[in-house]
């Protein structure tokens, strides 16, 4: 059984009470949570919270939550105690990005597809890079896999570094991929990572998976056609309903 977990805080630093924000009728965390309700893979959907404000809300669209610490550095964090909380037993646990309102269900139910075997310890996804901006956008992480598709690296740079061959077209060069922030732990696992210290690794890059690689877990990949579309600012709003064709 896999539970998936929406972390949603309140005190955001660059948008504050981000998942209660109204998105054409209906606030942030009711969109994430009714389209992760839709992935057919997941036994439960909860929303791991700190804030009361947004446990509410949840509870008054029919939403279920768990309350969490307020101090916790990481959404794997979040989920370990949402884990702990969900009075159920499960196998896997799916992080569920709480800033993404138009997920798409089946990019959750792909992900799932990779703990088929009870072996896989983490997964998550990536998208082909299609353009050089894309490609040199430090904003946008970098995977690099090995042929069994679990990731190498995640790197801000690129790499490789394709020697001879102009840097604009690396991308017709290579089968480069960007990471999709989403996560899936083995529950018996959990625990152990929230354990683990920031890596140097991790610290150079500001990346929380290069600790687990760092530390040998190894991390699945698969591969989605379904960009994520983040909202971080208010700003985000506007261009998010745009590039998905809301407006």
């Amino acid at each position: 059984m896999i539970l998936g977990v929406i972390p949603a805080r309140y005190a955001s630093t660059r948008f504050p009470g981000k998942p209660l924000i109204d998105i054409q009728g209906k606030s942030m965390i009711q969109r994430v949570y009714g389209q992760a309700m839709k992935a057919k893979s997941l036994k439960k959907v909860i929303v791991a919270t700190d804030d009361e404000r947004i446990a509410h809300h949840v509870k008054r669209f029919g939403g279920e939550y768990v309350m969490t610490r307020p101090d916790h550095v990481s959404g794997t964090d979040r989920c370990f105690e949402a884990l702990q909380n969900s009075g159920g037993n499960y196998k896997y646990v799916i992080n569920i990005q709480g800033d993404e309102p138009f997920i798409d269900p089946s990019q959750i139910n792909l992900l799932a597809d990779t703990l088929k075997d009870g072996n896989t310890e983490l997964a998550t996804l990536v998208i082909p890079v299609d353009s050089n901006e894309l490609l040199f956008n430090e904003g946008e992480v970098k995977v690099t896999v090995n042929n069994k598709m679990e990731a190498l690296y995640f790197s801000r740079s690129v790499i490789p570094h394709i020697k001879g061959v102009d840097p604009k077209e690396w991308h017709q060069h290579f089968n480069y991929y960007r990471h999709v922030g989403m996560y899936a732990y083995r529950s018996d696992l959990l625990e152990e990572l929230t354990k683990l210290k920031p890596s140097l690794l991790e610290k150079a890059e500001s990346l929380e998976q290069l600790r687990w690689l760092e530390n040998g877990f190894k991390i699945k990949v698969a591969v989605t056609t379904h960009d994520s579309h983040c909202i971080d600012t208010p700003e985000d709003v506007e261009r998010v309903l745009k590039m998905m064709g809301k407006t």
